[in-house]
């Protein structure tokens, strides 16, 4: 049940309140089988024009939020690697003229290897003011890579790779684990293969079959889960013996090289979402709001949004602060709480709970999903 609690911030708290700006790109060369994101396979639009409609959104949001410091901007999608690096530039210009930002601004971009089509294309990201690239590469052999819909070879891969680790000093890659069919001993090996290049950050998620997507309509079977556990508990033990230790369930790095970006919606911090399909999060006055395209916003009670951060604080292996709760959302963690479901989780080693946090454990984040499920009263 719903509880109607009123929630109030300061405007100091609000000042200090870590803040982000992510633009959504939908469009893209072509649609994955997995993929349930919204996107539009039109590679050729009138970026100036969709660029100029940003813009104006980010002038409208700056109404609303001028006294704020910019700590992160994400370039996501779709496949934002399409847009031409000068608008890009353009963007990242207005919204440094727009905000204040942070010293060490965090700048990311997500590029696919098919887009890498000219000599100086990742070092003229990097001009126009990106310094963190994160490369979609989802498998490191040609039969997956078929399977899984990309539109690049393997070839393509290792020469995109070698180009961002040459152009950016922070960097991430993506792959897709637990293929129907997958052997452990597959994934072992191009686990290995994916640590050896030497990305600071390596984003690796199993794969799902979401309905309304292509998999789905043709009927693929994930992989079961005993060997999908198999291959979640070998990567966690593997990357931490190799110094990109898990830091949330789908995300390995050491803490310099964490996407600042993303512990934003992990910590329950603001942003701001640009784009069609884009939404944010932002405390104003007196209100937590939901932001969604084009200028939207909906007020969210104070028990919504405690279960959204349980549901994102949990992925987290440092877990949920409780002090952060409370203040994201004007609520007390462990009132919220089903105070038997919690001992009963304790009790079994699934999670660690203290008065100052709490979190999973490893056996924990094998059931994370129940856990979220069971813990709200």
């Amino acid at each position: 049940m719903k509880k109607d609690i009123s929630f109030t911030t300061t405007a100091a708290a609000t000042n200090g309140r870590p803040f982000g700006i992510y633009l959504h790109w939908p469009f893209c060369r072509s649609k994955c089988p997995y993929c349930d994101f919204f996107s539009k396979i039109s590679p050729y639009v009138d970026q100036e024009n969709i660029i100029a409609g940003y813009l104006d959104d980010l002038n409208y949001y700056h109404e609303l939020t001028a006294d704020r410091t910019v700590g992160s901007i994400f370039f996501g999608g779709g496949t934002p690697s399409l847009i031409k690096p000068q608008l890009i530039e353009k963007i990242i210009n207005h919204i440094s003229t727009l905000w204040p930002t942070a010293p060490d601004i965090e700048t990311t971009l997500e590029a696919n290897p098919n887009t890498d089509n000219t000599p100086t294309f990742f070092a003229d990201f990097r001009t126009a003011g990106i310094n963190r690239l994160s490369l979609g590469v989802q498998a490191l052999n040609e039969t997956d890579l078929k399977f899984l819909g990309r539109t690049h070879n393997l070839t393509q891969a290792l020469s995109s790779i070698d180009n961002v680790l040459k152009n950016f000093d922070n960097h991430s890659m993506d792959l897709i684990y637990a293929r129907p069919a997958q052997k452990l001993s597959a994934w072992k090996e191009e686990l290995r293969q994916a640590a050896s290049f030497g990305f600071r950050h390596l984003s690796l998620y199993q794969l799902t079959i979401e309905d309304g997507t292509a998999f789905a309509r043709k009927g693929i079977r994930p992989l079961e889960d005993e060997a999908a556990i198999k291959m979640y508990e070998f990567t966690e033990q593997y990357l931490k013996e190799h110094g990109l230790p898990r830091y949330e369930v789908s995300n390995f790095a050491p803490p310099e090289f964490q996407s600042r970006h993303n512990l934003l919606y992990w910590h329950g911090d603001d942003y701001l979402g640009i784009g069609p399909s884009a939404h944010g999060r932002l405390h104003l006055k007196n209100k937590i709001l939901a932001l969604t395209h084009p200028r939207q916003s909906e007020s969210l009670t104070p028990f919504e949004r405690a279960e959204e951060l349980l549901i994102m604080g949990l992925r987290l292996t440092e877990g949920i602060n409780k002090a952060r709760f409370t203040q994201n959302c004007g609520l007390n963690f462990d009132n919220l709480c089903n105070q038997q479901k919690l001992k009963d989780f304790s009790n079994f080693g699934l999670l660690i709970n203290t008065p100052e946090t709490i979190r999973l454990t490893d056996s924990g984040f094998l059931l994370m999903n129940k856990i979220i499920e069971d813990l709200f009263i």
